[in-house]
């Protein structure tokens, strides 16, 4: 009984911000658990199948951000009968992206089983059917993150996360005929479906529901952060995902499934990194309402995505052979010496990308703008450049020291402009 009561204690003495984070990292360890057993269930070879449905599940997860980011702020900036109008344009919008993008997936199945040489179709046409779902999600949690109800945001991500987990491999593991990237598709459609949990119960229904609100949202500003925000989820995809798409066409499927698990290893920076960015958003764009200054708290996130990305690279760097065989296993170890280097490259990116998301929240969106444009380079290097997985990974740091050092510069550039004007 007093275990019991010292537990509660804690867990009343823990804020909103420390149950997500808490949250988050749990949810990364089962993401990153359902990868590794994969990635050794399988072997390199169907890994790289397995990594293409992955891949594009980080895609889908991307634009729906989209649609979470916006939702959250103006859940931030609305109130009563305009917030009412937004989420009922939103989910419309939402709900036809879903179904619009489903129905492309489901139609160019074979074509894309051409594209990535993946044993079957029926993988993304099952990966299609659950699309419409992943967006009607994305609105809920944009809400609850808008509100700052964290906890409730956190149990989203984590019914998602262990119902893939649980389905994926106990379809893999206990069902011994058919494609095993099947099997992972099915999975992912189905944990579509959890992660609605806990799930707004008048939603869809208000958004549905014919009824005259007086006082609407003004959709011209709605529609203009909505495209600037899609801007710059699209180069977010281009940038996290392009390398393990080129990589799986220009590489044979042992080479691919490699890199597939080095990417895996190395992604861990930028999901500490989101982690920063979803706490980040609601508090710039509260702040900045008020008028209040907002450079602390930039630098507060940008300094723990640092320090934490400092630590994971020092320790990739020292321990590459042992993280791979602990994480993969035997069969993957000849991408040890490479485990460093994509970190660092994923790390620079990831500490860009705080000052990215936060100009999108002042309204500043000329940076965002080019700093999609510049971190999209990293396709054209790698395109001309990739003689090796090793090239591979060196022009990706070529091209995030860019967009860094872009980033970083404008920042001190708008400080000092603003400076200079009140004076």
């Amino acid at each position: 009984m007093k275990a019991t009561t010292t537990h509660s204690a804690i867990v009343k003495r823990l804020s909103q911000e420390q149950v997500f984070m808490l949250s988050v990292l749990l949810v990364n360890a089962g993401n990153y658990f359902y990868n590794l057993i994969l990635g050794r269930v399988l072997g390199p070879a169907a890994f790289s199948d397995a990594a293409i449905l992955i891949t594009l599940l980080l895609v889908l997860s991307f634009a729906g951000m989209t649609f979470q980011i916006v939702t959250a702020k103006y859940a931030v900036v609305l109130k009563y009968n305009k917030l009412f109008s937004f989420k009922r344009f939103i989910v419309r919008l939402a709900f036809a992206a879903g179904l619009l993008l489903g129905i492309t997936v489901i139609m160019m199945a074979d074509t894309l089983q051409q594209i990535f040489n993946t044993q079957t179709s029926v993988m993304f046409t099952i990966f299609g059917m659950g699309l419409p779902l992943y967006f009607i999600m994305s609105i809920n949690r944009g809400l609850y993150q808008g509100q700052n109800d964290l906890k409730r945001l956190s149990v989203t991500y984590q019914t998602e996360m262990l119902s893939r987990l649980v389905i994926t491999l106990a379809l893999v593991l206990l069902i011994p005929f058919g494609a095993s990237s099947v099997f992972v598709a099915m999975g992912i459609a189905i944990s579509l479906l959890f992660g609605l949990i806990p799930f707004k119960s008048n939603l869809v229904h208000d958004a549905f529901t014919f009824t005259s609100v007086e006082d609407k949202a003004d959709a011209k500003p709605i529609m203009t952060f909505f495209m600037l925000t899609g801007f710059y989820e699209l180069s977010q995809i281009i940038i996290n995902n392009s390398d393990i798409l080129l990589v799986k066409h220009y590489f044979n499927d042992v080479e691919a499934g490699l890199y597939a698990s080095l990417a895996l290893i190395g992604r861990m920076v930028y999901f500490v990194a989101w982690m920063f960015v979803m706490m980040l958003l609601p508090k710039v764009i509260k702040l900045h309402k008020e008028g209040a200054d907002t450079t602390r708290i930039l630098f507060k996130y940008v300094s723990y995505v640092t320090s934490l990305s400092a630590l994971i690279v020092f320790a990739t760097f020292l321990f590459p052979v042992t993280a791979v065989k602990l994480l993969f296993g035997n069969e993957y170890i000849s991408i040890a010496p490479l485990l460093w280097k994509y970190a660092v490259a994923t790390s620079i990116f990831a500490v860009a990308n705080i000052f990215a998301y936060y100009f999108l929240s002042i309204g500043k969106y000329l940076p965002v703008a080019i700093s999609a444009l510049l971190g999209c380079t990293q396709i054209l290097l790698i395109v001309l450049y990739h003689s090796s997985l090793e090239q591979v990974i060196n022009v990706q740091i070529i091209a995030m020291l860019c967009l860094l050092g872009f980033q970083v510069g404008y920042f001190f550039y708008h400080k000092l402009k603003n400076r200079l004007l009140n004076t």
